[in-house]
């Protein structure tokens, strides 16, 4: 949830939060029912991408699943190039944010033109949302659903014929907390007043509680919503942020549409953990991945608090601790997303895999990580990635993910042998053969000659009792650092309570931090960040001396 620039998310009413976890669970899941026919027949003639039997579906009837992310464009028309960066790293969807100039400037015709034709320049699917809606209700400054409604009808000479390539998500979480049942009425009729000017896209709705639904109405009311669009071309969008801080609450949002054959994606959700709780972001990943769901990770870059940003100052070569979890990490978008086969790519009738990779070699050996390299695998259409599997015994797990020939698997143990093997995959989905397999034995571990390190360490805020931490270690070397341990004491008794980037392990005033699978790898002059929440008394002073695998770092 976010006031105009920032992903500062915005507290419910604090007696509501103490009934959070209660009202999710009680709204009646039986309120949603199955689709209706005659919506889901409409949907099978629609144009371009539709909705069918509860699933979004390309044109030609392939199953499209969004693998992407948010691009702030209305506050940053001048970044552009995010968009065939976002590509590069893997992702088949874009959502761009616009404004209806309601609050902000208009983002115009000519502008969403262009933005249109570069997404189809990248061969991404393109979501286009107003946000100038966010928040209504609780936000003085926020604009009405019928306005956005007014906007998207003054561009459809614009998008009239991009059914194929373009969503048109109505408005941006357009309900706060304050009577969030206010949020149905006008939602349905946003809808069907883009139905009788003539659109035949697929339209998004994004929930009330600031996207987040955690009151319910939209799961209770998402059957009438649907059944009052004519085309059935309708998809739900929930926006998961520390509301979602546990396993339970994810999966039973999710399956609940899916059970009831009624569409939703994850149209926005973050990772990091903030003073309200921590976002279970794995759980929304694996469980998105299981039921074939899409999900669109918040941002890109440019957020007024950066800790949500995917790439530091807009350079993909920068990716944050958050950017290499989506892209890079188990379910990510390196590892399951797949191109729209309106592009050529993965198309159906393709069902030729990819040749097998070559043997792996193993190199940086550490105590914790290695880094794998194959020889490419090639294919008739094109190779999109790689699965890297550790083989033990007769079973195997996936452990990495990459969209080159190189990867580094993180999370080892030290001392440990451990046997590797890589699976390449097409666009449309074709997995090969596996690899031959390398086995490698970690290092003991201890402390890494020649590393050289620098630790910055910042409170990002405060509150009774508590904190919110953020460190970020720079690799000062001349080479690349695979795997490492943070130490560091508190002195004033703080005591770790979440973290991501890392895992904590506390005794005492003492922390050692062990790397996630996204932060494992330290480039030469790279960094990784690593953020937390921790308790607090009276006093919070900072931590003085820090090492890193054995090695003192400078403070910075």
């Amino acid at each position: 949830m976010r006031t105009t620039r920032s992903t500062t998310r915005k507290s419910p009413v604090t007696a509501l939060l103490t009934a959070l976890a209660t009202l999710l669970g009680i709204v009646v899941l039986g309120t949603l029912g199955p689709v209706t026919a005659h919506a889901q027949a409409a949907g099978d003639l629609a144009t371009g991408l539709h909705i069918s039997d509860g699933r979004l579906l390309e044109g030609n009837g392939n199953d499209f699943i969004m693998r992407g992310v948010n691009h702030a464009h209305t506050w940053y028309p001048g970044e552009t190039q995010s968009l065939a960066d976002i590509k590069a790293l893997g992702a088949n969807t874009v959502r761009v944010v616009l404004s209806d100039g309601h609050r902000w400037t208009e983002s115009g015709p000519a502008d969403v033109a262009d933005i249109v034709a570069q997404c189809k320049a990248n061969r991404l699917i393109c979501v286009l949302e107003v946000h100038d809606t966010t928040g209504y209700g609780e936000d003085a400054a926020a604009g009405t659903l019928d306005h956005a409604a007014d906007y998207w009808i003054g561009l459809k000479d614009v998008l009239a014929g991009e059914e194929n390539y373009v969503i048109i998500n109505i408005g941006n979480e357009p309900w706060g907390n304050t009577n969030p049942e206010g949020w149905t009425a006008p939602t349905i009729t946003a809808v069907q007043k883009l139905r009788n000017a003539g659109f035949e896209h697929t339209l998004m709705v994004d929930a009330p509680n600031w996207g987040q639904d955690w009151q319910g109405v939209m799961r209770a009311n998402a059957q009438s919503v649907y059944d009052a669009d004519p085309t059935g071309n309708l998809i739900f969008s929930i926006h998961m942020y520390s509301v979602y801080n546990t396993a339970q609450k994810v999966t039973d949002y999710l399956h609940a549409f899916v059970d009831a054959g009624l569409p939703i994606l994850i149209g926005e959700f973050g990772g990091p953990a903030d003073q309200y709780g921590d976002p279970d972001e794995d759980t929304m990943m694996a469980t998105a991945e299981q039921l074939r769901l899409g999900y669109l990770a918040w941002s890109w870059s440019g957020n007024t608090d950066p800790i949500l940003d995917l790439a530091i100052d807009f350079d993909p070569s920068r990716l944050s601790s958050w950017g290499q979890r989506i892209f890079n990490g188990v379910n990510g978008i390196a590892q399951t997303s797949r191109e729209a086969t309106v592009y050529g790519d993965g198309n159906p009738g393709d069902t030729q895999a990819p040749s097998a990779a070559g043997t792996p070699t193993a190199s940086a050996v550490a105590a914790t990580s290695v880094t794998l390299t194959w020889t490419a695998a090639t294919d008739n259409v094109g190779v999109t990635g790689y699965d890297i599997v550790r083989v033990s015994g007769g079973s195997e797990s996936t452990v990495a993910a990459s969209a080159t020939n190189t990867a580094t698997v993180p999370g080892l143990t030290a001392d440990t042998a451990y046997t590797f093997a890589v699976y390449a995959r097409d666009a449309a989905g074709n997995r090969s053969a596996r690899s031959a397999t390398v086995s490698v034995t970690t290092d003991k571990g201890g402390s890494t000659p020649g590393v050289g390190c620098s630790v910055g360490y910042r409170v990002v805020g405060e509150w009774p009792d508590g904190f919110q931490g953020e460190i970020t270690i720079r690799n000062t070397g001349a080479t690349t650092i695979n795997g490492w341990t943070l130490a560091f004491a508190f002195a004033n008794g703080q005591t770790v309570t979440n973290m991501w980037g890392g895992s904590p392990t506390q005794n005492g005033a003492s922390v050692s931090v062990a790397p996630a699978s996204y932060t494992s790898t330290i480039p030469a002059s790279g960094t990784v960040t690593v953020g937390f929440t921790a308790a607090m008394g009276s006093t919070n002073a900072a931590p003085t001396a820090f090492t890193l695998s054995g090695t003192s770092c400078a403070t910075a």
